[in-house]
């Protein structure tokens, strides 16, 4: 016997999709464009390409997941390419 979502449910696995797909493309735009072996303006080109991709393949995992806490996986994954993504304004924050 299936139950249907609660409206708590649908709502966590919008703002996952939404906030924590936008947050998890930005990360990964990020750390390809830092790790890209090309000049810095031809990195973040390219690396914006597959943006789009990656917005997409989160919003789906959001609503494919299992769970409304598993849809929030995008966001965990953001934190570490985000770290490298931006890891000169990480360490001048730090220090």
């Amino acid at each position: 016997m299936s139950r249907s979502p609660t409206w708590l449910q649908i709502l966590s696995r919008s703002s996952a999709a939404l906030l924590g797909g936008y947050a998890f493309s930005y990360a990964a735009t990020a750390c390809l464009a830092r790790l890209l072996p090309l000049s810095p303006g031809d990195a973040v080109i390219v690396a914006t390409l597959p943006t789009f991709i990656f917005y997409t393949l989160a919003i789906l995992w959001a609503f494919a997941s299992r769970d409304a806490l598993r849809a929030w996986a995008p966001l965990a994954v953001a934190a570490p390419l985000a770290l490298v993504g931006f890891w000169p304004q990480t360490l001048e924050w730090l220090a």
